[in-house]
């Protein structure tokens, strides 16, 4: 009996050997993921005088391949290969950088040999840029920005786990089909709906929605799928956009005067957005200035100033009578985002109205 216990016990500890061996060799043969890193400037790529000048310092100094030089991390969770799109403040990009940006990403993700994109972009408009390559990309591949509040400089700077994190979740599987991602402060949020909220904390940006999920030591933790259409159920496409509508914005506040509205009026836009208080409230004296853009050929769009809540039609102002459109959620930002990309394909209110609750 003993013998046999031994023979038995000696059976299944090789069995457990030979299984562990076997797990091996399939995570060592698992090909890693092909991500890119596209740069395009910011704090992530600044550099301040000292390690505590952590709000105080120079954006877009760093180039993309001392950000992976730095980072020898990255190499034990995807093959990582980098380009400088632009090296520019994200404050100072203009529609065209969009486009650009746009369309290499759009070409990467064609190529077989790229599974995943990360975007190293600055903390004050990456949220539009992921908005517009949201609509724009017609991919299933993850597309990851990222961004950092700190100059790699910082104590206690940021950059380097917010792309450590973004390389994971863009290589990953279980980020495709999820729209375009932004990643920072451990967090995955939904490029739509994600806002910069906060200007010098490294929690700096969240959803009223609240995030898509988490990344633990690079591992993902997914709570919720976006809604909203994105890329690959999105009926607009990089490819066959050439140019961006002028679109402007006009903030409504106590005492505010129509002298912004009658300036962008006459100055060719196709829309002007009119960031409201409250529920995108407009003052009594404006109302006709912004009826005058509409009759002039202008699409009025009304969207809020708050952070949080939505535009409802018809409440504030007659939207129906006056045709308007209401930006649902959007911030005056990405309501205007969203409006450039929609007049290229449209500029019938009724239709734009229905794109503004799709999107």
């Amino acid at each position: 009996m003993r013998a046999h216990f031994k023979i038995e016990k000696f059976v299944a500890g090789a069995a457990i050997a030979a299984l562990s061996a076997l797990v091996s060799l399939s995570h060592a043969q698992t090909p890693k993921p092909n991500v890119v890193i596209l740069a395009t400037g910011g704090t992530i790529a600044g550099a301040g005088a000292s390690a505590l000048n952590s709000a105080t310092y120079a954006a877009a100094k760093v180039g993309v391949d001392k950000l992976i030089a730095g980072l020898p991390e990255l190499a034990n969770i995807a093959n990582v290969r980098g380009e400088q799109v632009f090296q520019v403040a994200s404050e100072s990009l203009t529609d065209d950088n969009l486009l650009t940006l746009a369309r290499r990403v759009s070409a990467l993700a064609k190529q077989a040999d790229v599974d995943g994109i990360v975007i190293t972009h600055g903390t004050d408009t990456v949220e539009e840029t992921a908005y517009f390559l949201t609509l724009v990309e017609h991919t299933n591949k993850p597309i990851v920005m990222v961004a950092s509040m700190r100059p790699g400089t910082a104590l206690s700077a940021d950059g380097a786990l917010n792309l450590f994190d973004a390389v994971s979740v863009a290589g990953s599987k279980d980020a495709m089909g999820k729209g375009v991602l932004l990643t920072m402060n451990d967090t995955i949020d939904s490029g739509r709906d994600v806002s910069k909220n906060v200007n010098i904390k490294t929690n700096a940006f969240s959803s009223q929605w609240g995030p898509l999920g988490m990344v633990v030591e690079g591992k993902n933790y997914w709570f919720r799928a976006p809604i909203k259409r994105n890329t690959m159920t999105s009926e607009f496409d990089i490819d066959t956009i050439t140019t961006l509508p002028k679109v402007e914005i006009a903030m409504g506040y106590e005492g505010v005067s129509p002298t912004a509205i009658e300036a962008l009026g006459k100055s060719g836009i196709k829309a002007l957005i009119h960031g409201g208080p409250g529920n995108g409230s407009v003052a009594d004296r404006i109302v006709p200035y912004l009826q005058k853009v509409r009759a002039d050929g202008a699409i009025v769009i009304r969207s809020a100033r708050v952070p949080d809540g939505f535009v409802l039609r018809n409440a504030e102002q007659p939207d129906d009578k006056y045709d308007w459109v209401v930006a649902h959620d959007l911030r005056p930002q990405k309501a205007r985002i969203l409006a450039m990309v929609a007049l290229t394909k449209t500029s019938d209110t009724k239709e734009l109205q229905r794109i503004f609750w799709e999107y």
